[in-house]
């Protein structure tokens, strides 16, 4: 079957999800090997996440035997190969992304996006959900983008704003249908529903967020009872935690998985939870999750999860992939490639407390705007690390990679706060982190700060996180006012800084996030941005890898 065929058939589909004809039967996956035995087959869904714009083969982070490795993973045209060997290999096989594939690289910000579309369309996915970071280029331009894509599109909790928050319809359809020999497996879809505070509130403006809780019972009894659908599966963007939280409520009965993204979790055993499993396959095109499902008379009688590395080494570029990209990439090259500065230690985001990437900014904000008692930057988790040196023996950071550390270059802006209030936004933050209610953990890492230093219990009591506070070698005085530094967030009121309300005296300054880190780099590198336990962590290791507690899972 052509691929164009195929794409006709996976419109239908779309169709099917919106129109009540999704029980219309579909052909198997083209890319599968044909199967004559009707009763007794295997169905193979496979799937990214979080990939951020990483088109090209990168630096990843393992840990093994308590240390970290690097090997080089993903990029699209290594993630093509990939893809198109594994789907020869299988009877029946379906390809999700399940968010953030449109933020996070100097590429898709130079081009609004637009350069990933054709990328993405040749990868031959057969279904997408948005993620929290799909609304970056604000709502119009998200569903221009989603709309460019030939494949179908589901989430049951994006809602158009008719104003004041009152709910619209649907802005995407709430569920596919995917059918091989008659037999029915259904896709329901949800994104984060803490976008409009997670992300600058503008981007996200004329969308209205609701919890999955809302409405998941409804779709599920649509897909099992009315679609009589065999297997269900969640796709969803909200991260391991929430994913769990959400598997253990009664709403989720009836789900089989949750094939969730959002915090770059890789789920190597599917976490069982009270009413579904739950995965999550890393992050950056790294890895690709595969659950192959044996069915037998029309039911799941055996289920079975890889998390597979797209290891660049083992798997060539695709020339045609790499052709798309070099096209689309080109006009751009000069200076994505272009050298700023130079690190003398692997760049890195992956631990939750403290990182080398979030050390070097803090580092270069404090340069650039001296005159501050406290310093901030948010708990990012994109950007893939950096580790390998080039000629010069020290490791390039190029003007593309301080894309990838901060794709939004935001301006620079200074307020005062008083010590008491600093208390209050450090344990409201640290609670957002480790919550013990899954359902409260935001999708970030912990605050990152430079001029003051936090011992807390990460696990211990809401409220009572923080056990002491310095700044500057002094402990925080509850009535003493300090100067703070953060960046300016798209659509945030004027006493805001870096989700720190009741900022006073706030001003912009000449600055913003890039410039700062270039001209520091310019007079500083090669810089060696060793993380200087600011935060420490009296009940976790520095070297913590995941919020996730009290299940079967190690982040490696």
């Amino acid at each position: 079957m052509k691929p164009s065929r195929r794409k006709f058939l996976a419109q239908l589909g779309a169709l099917g999800a919106s129109t009540g004809l999704a029980g219309i039967p579909q052909a198997s996956q083209a890319l599968g090997k044909p199967k004559t035995n009707q009763d007794s087959f295997t169905v193979s869904i496979l799937q990214t996440t979080d990939v951020h714009c990483q088109i090209h083969a990168h630096d990843e982070l393992f840990w093994e035997n308590g240390k970290s490795v690097f090997r080089k993973t993903g990029g699209y045209s290594h993630l093509k190969t990939f893809l198109d060997q594994e789907r020869a290999k299988l009877e029946n096989s379906f390809l999700i992304d399940t968010g953030d594939m449109f933020q996070g690289s100097e590429l898709s910000v130079k081009t609004t996006g637009e350069a990933m579309v054709p990328i993405l369309n040749a990868l031959d996915y057969d279904l997408y959900l948005p993620g929290n970071w799909e609304v970056i280029y604000y709502k119009k331009s998200m569903q221009h983008l989603m709309g460019s894509l030939t494949a179908p599109k589901v989430c049951a909790n994006m809602y158009h704003d008719l104003g004041d928050g009152k709910k619209g319809e649907l802005i995407f359809p709430p569920y596919h249908i995917w059918t091989v020999n008659g037999v029915k497996f259904g896709f329901l879809g949800y994104t984060d529903h803490l976008v409009p505070i997670r992300q600058s509130p503008n981007y996200s403006k004329g969308i209205v967020y609701t919890k999955p809780e809302e409405n998941l019972a409804h779709y599920m009894d649509v897909l099992r009872n009315q679609e009589k659908c065999a297997f269900v599966a969640i796709v969803a963007h909200l991260g391991l935690s929430q994913q769990i939280h959400l598997a253990n409520i009664p709403a989720c009965e009836g789900v089989d998985y949750i094939l969730g993204g959002d915090t770059h979790e890789r789920v190597r055993k599917p976490i069982k939870a009270k009413y579904a499993k739950v995965v999550e396959p890393g992050a950056f095109g790294s890895f690709v999750g595969k659950l192959d499902l044996k069915i037998k008379d029309g039911k799941v009688v055996e289920d079975h999860y890889d998390l597979m590395e797209v290891n660049a080494e083992k798997y060539p570029e695709s020339p045609a992939m790499k052709k798309i990209i070099a096209q689309n990439e080109g006009p751009y090259l000069q200076d994505i490639q272009e050298v700023a500065g130079y690190s003398t230690i692997p760049l890195y985001r992956y631990f939750v407390i403290e990182n080398t990437i979030d050390t070097m900014i803090l580092d270069a904000i404090s340069w650039q705007v001296p005159d501050v008692d406290i310093v901030l930057s948010n708990g990012f988790r994109f950007c893939p690390p950096r580790s390998t040196p080039d000629q010069t023996g020290n490791i390039p950071i190029t003007n593309g990679y301080i894309f990838d550390m901060l794709p939004v270059d935001s301006t620079i802006r200074t307020g005062k706060v008083n010590g008491e209030q600093i208390k209050n936004w450090l344990e409201k933050e640290l609670n957002n982190v480790f919550a013990a209610d899954a359902s409260k953990r935001f999708g970030g890492w912990v605050i990152k700060f430079r001029g003051m230093e936090v011992k807390f219990n990460a696990f211990g009591e809401e409220g009572k996180r923080v056990q002491s506070a310095l700044v500057h070698g002094q402990p925080l005085d509850p009535n003493r006012v300090y100067k703070i530094c953060a960046c300016e967030r798209d659509g945030d009121p004027d006493d805001m800084l870096c989700r720190f309300r009741g900022v006073m005296d706030t001003e912009n300054t000449e600055y913003t996030l890039h410039q700062a880190v270039k001209n520091y780099l310019a007079e500083n590198s090669p810089v060696t941005p060793t993380p200087p336990n600011s935060a420490v962590a009296l009940d976790a290791p520095a070297t913590l890898l995941t919020q996730v507690s009290g299940v079967d899972y190690e982040f490696r």
